[in-house]
């Protein structure tokens, strides 16, 4: 049975922060070969591909659903197509006390849906109309033995938009170094260079909190608003500098 929610502390609010910085700055897992993407078509996008993010706090052995909204932003020329939306769990920072921040965790948190179910799982459409939005979600699980604390989970996503093929995806794909390298500019100023990356543009991901009884529910929701803001504060930035979507920073 589910534990009933408690008013958090001001310590442990501070540990949720600490939790947040260490998670973001997480350098072991590998980084992906990227293949070169282009970068989305110069347009003012009206709505993110990507949102609507609402991730569980679970108790260890305890199961929910990851809540996502994928839309096809209506000024694009065309509908998307092909369109394959993963999730993948690849950081843990335990709590108390910190952790590695890297994976595998001994009896860390499952994903599931009608396809497959592991440490990533695939959702697909064959085609999503412009200025529509599928929503969905995906089961994630823990077991009796899985350790407190934050469980990140890095989306990407894939689609065809007029026979050209693109790839979007969020902070946990890249090294810490790699990331840096591409969002800040030689004289220290915000920039986003998707050339970098090797992707089409940057969307947001989201991290489950597992908490025993005694922990503050609250952290779950400040930890995982910290990673969904992260991404959209990346996407509001690109909307509001399309310039910078592939020249160097």
């Amino acid at each position: 049975m589910r534990s009933p929610r408690r008013t958090a502390r001001p310590g442990a609010l501070t540990a949720a922060a600490a939790t947040v910085a260490l998670l973001l700055v997480v350098t072991g897992w590998p980084a992906p070969a990227f293949a070169a993407y282009p970068p989305l078509p110069t347009v003012r996008w009206d709505r993110q591909f990507l949102g609507n993010l609402s991730a569980p706090t679970l108790a260890p052995g305890g199961s929910g659903t990851i809540a996502f909204g994928v839309t096809d932003p209506a000024k694009l020329a065309a509908p998307i197509d092909s369109v394959v939306l993963t999730f993948a769990v690849y950081a843990f920072n335990g709590y108390p006390g910190g952790g590695n921040g890297s994976l595998p965790v001994s009896n860390a948190p499952v994903l599931s849906n009608a396809t497959g179910s592991g440490a990533s799982v695939t959702v697909r459409w064959a085609t999503i109309a412009r200025g529509a939005t599928e929503s969905g979600s995906i089961g994630i699980s823990t077991s009796g033995d899985t350790p407190a604390g934050t469980f990140a989970v890095r989306t990407q996503l894939d689609f065809r938009l007029n026979a050209t093929a693109y790839r979007l995806d969020s902070r946990g794909w890249f090294s810490a170094a790699t990331w840096a390298a591409a969002t800040e500019a030689k004289n220290g100023s915000a920039t986003l260079n998707l050339t970098i990356l090797g992707v089409s543009g940057v969307i947001p991901e989201t991290a489950v909190l597992v908490a025993s009884s005694e922990w503050p529910w609250a952290i779950g929701a400040l930890v995982a608003a910290a990673f969904v803001l992260l991404g959209a504060g990346v996407w509001v930035y690109s909307r509001r500098r399309p310039g910078s979507s592939s020249g160097a920073g």
